[in-house]
């Protein structure tokens, strides 16, 4: 019964949002499986909790809120252990076949340090010039703690640009390359603040599996 909660599609990465990226609302776990649609969402919600797992509250007109319960609690080792057994596991070139912008970006948004970027609004644009239209270019605008994320112009004078291959970008957000070998090896390429630029793999926001070492690198 246990294997038949947790062991559903996509349940195991809604019960991460709310787990490990501290997600309360519906669009926010949303925005973190954008492959995931709104319908399934919403049943894998209601089976968390009727089995007990999350604790959905109405928070007036700001809509409903989705909590973790005690039981919901305890499977942070169950995850954290997955997340890291997969890092370990499976073969680097398996994990960068199916690359996704809005995942990357979005993980990237939420685990940028922000401490290591001057004391002002900064704007980095990235740009994966292999993708089509409206998915290629992306803006993080970084204004002390807050982080936001645009897929539109946000229309503020841009610091500092950086054109990668999604697979390159994706590679270092993982841990399987640094972003010093892609940058030597010309698969990614940073014009504007050279500040920005120099202390980037210090504000870069990494998978938090990304220290897994895996003994098929070996």
């Amino acid at each position: 019964m246990a294997a038949e909660i947790f062991c559903s599609r996509w349940t195991p990465l809604v019960v991460r949002e709310l787990l490990l990226n501290g997600s309360t609302r519906f669009n926010d776990i949303k925005r973190g499986l954008p492959r995931m649609s709104p319908t399934l969402l919403s049943k894998r919600l209601k089976e968390l909790e009727q089995a007990g797992v999350i604790a959905a509250r109405k928070r007036g007109q700001a809509g409903v809120e989705y909590n973790l319960t005690e039981a919901g609690e305890e499977l942070r080792d169950v995850i954290m252990s997955l997340g890291v057994w997969g890092r370990r596991w499976i073969e680097s070139s398996l994990s960068l076949k199916n690359l996704d912008p809005s995942l990357l970006m979005g993980d990237m948004r939420r685990r940028l340090a922000p401490t290591s970027l001057p004391d002002r609004r900064c704007t980095v644009q990235f740009l994966y010039p292999e993708l089509g239209a409206g998915r290629k270019r992306w803006w993080l605008v970084i204004d002390r703690d807050d982080v936001d994320l645009c897929i539109i112009d946000p229309g503020h004078d841009v610091d500092l640009y950086v054109r990668s291959s999604l697979r390159a970008m994706t590679a270092v957000w993982m841990g399987f390359s640094t972003l010093k070998s892609e940058i030597e090896g010309g698969n990614i390429v940073m014009t504007g603040d050279e500040a920005l630029a120099n202390s980037m793999h210090k504000w870069l926001g990494l998978s938090m599996f990304a220290n897994e070492k895996s003994p098929l690198a070996s």
